[in-house]
């Protein structure tokens, strides 16, 4: 999800269904949706490209400086390519060109723009690396940069790059020995030279994430994971999931750093729910100085999931009252009115628009391998 600066708000995702009017869109098929009027009214979904490929792991955003420019990767060509869309007439037309190519499979890419700066980090063969472009994506490096050496295997989580340019990059390391069964480091990255050079600084470790035999989903699907954000001034914020007990809960924790993540402060629980639930999938976006908001889900409504949000004004050093995000909507078999059976899908967006207002979307479902759909809030 991405909001510019002249109320519209953007959802990009992959569609896994039949598109009509695209012979050659195969499943999944990414789609933009688009609102001019911060979310009243949405325009119908827009097929990015048409391609003989399938198309995974949807990333967007808005360049913060001019706030319109709009920039968009996704994974196509058996996950091999990450491509690269930027448009600057608000998703009406837009130029598309390959970020990244690579002989194996890729996952999980994580964008952010500043400027002409634009870094597009993805998994590839267990570690992050990172691709650059710092003429606005006419060009990218021809030879991305391996961030995270890991002795296990690494997933990307989150992406920003602050006011004075500097890039950072978030993820959680699982060590080759123990897999999603041992413990997991979660580690930020800076880069201050335009992507050539990355130091490494560990933020967290967490135990490992208990497994999901009864949603039927992939192993780790709810371990630990990382997310980030940077401010206007320049603060630099991360929030994760984390667990203290192997095979125990996660939970959600948040932490600053001012001083481009060489400190951070103690982590803080933001979840006001009582130890011992499950929780996954960290959110976070950041505005002016100081304005910083969080989502998450949890279980504490168990077999119930829900999305729940906060929002900080003092760069997190308090935070407003939470607010249940995830509501009862009648006629869909995966929602009570406690909550919905099973996150669906392993991502979910934030974006601040024009007015200050937070936009949410996430995905329910009945369990990992059901259908499902996004849902969508907004509010103060």
């Amino acid at each position: 999800m991405a909001a510019d600066g002249s109320g519209r708000v953007y959802v990009l995702y992959p569609h896994y269904g039949e598109v009509p009017d695209c012979r050659n869109c195969l499943v999944p098929t990414m789609l933009l949706v688009t609102s001019a009027d911060n979310g009243k009214t949405w325009q119908l979904p827009r097929v990015m490209l048409e391609s003989g490929s399938g198309q995974f792991d949807a990333q967007i955003a808005v360049d913060p400086t001019d706030r319109r420019t709009l920039y968009a990767v996704w994974l196509q060509s058996k996950k091999r390519e990450v491509m690269l869309a930027k448009s600057v007439d608000a998703g009406a037309t837009w130029m598309i060109s390959v970020a990244a190519r690579s002989a194996v499979e890729l996952d999980k890419p994580a964008l952010a723009v500043r400027g002409q700066s634009i870094y597009v980090g993805f998994n590839h063969e267990e570690d992050v690396w990172v691709a650059w472009s710092q003429d606005g994506g006419r060009s990218f490096t021809s030879n991305p940069v391996n961030v995270a050496k890991s002795a296990g295997w690494s997933l990307l989580g989150g992406a920003t790059v602050d006011p004075a340019g500097n890039a950072y990059l978030a993820w959680a390391s699982y060590s080759k020995a123990g897999g999603a069964r041992g413990p997991v480091e979660l580690y930020v990255a800076k880069s201050a030279d335009g992507g050539k050079t990355w130091t490494p600084n560990r933020v967290d470790v967490s135990s490992a994430a208990p497994g999901c035999d009864t949603y039927d989903c992939a192993e780790a699907f709810l371990g630990a994971q990382i997310s980030l954000a940077s401010d206007a001034g320049g603060t630099l914020y991360a929030l994760w999931s984390a667990g203290s007990k192997k095979l125990g809960p996660q939970r959600i924790y948040f932490s600053a750093s001012t001083n481009g993540g060489e400190n951070w402060l103690p982590r803080k629980s933001v979840a006001s729910v009582d130890l011992g639930v499950e929780h996954a999938f960290p959110a976070i976006v950041a505005g002016s100085t100081g304005d910083v908001r969080v989502a998450w889900m949890d279980s504490r409504k168990a077999p119930y999931w829900n999305t729940y949000y906060r929002s900080s004004s003092n760069g997190g050093a308090t935070w407003s009252e939470e607010i249940r995000l995830s509501r009862y909507v009648p006629g869909f078999k995966y929602i009570a009115k406690t909550g919905f059976r099973f996150p669906f899908g392993d991502y979910f967006g934030m974006a601040i628009d024009n007015h200050g207002d937070t936009h949410v979307v996430w995905g329910e479902g009945l369990n990992y391998q059901s259908p499902g759909a996004i849902w969508y809030a907004s509010g103060r």
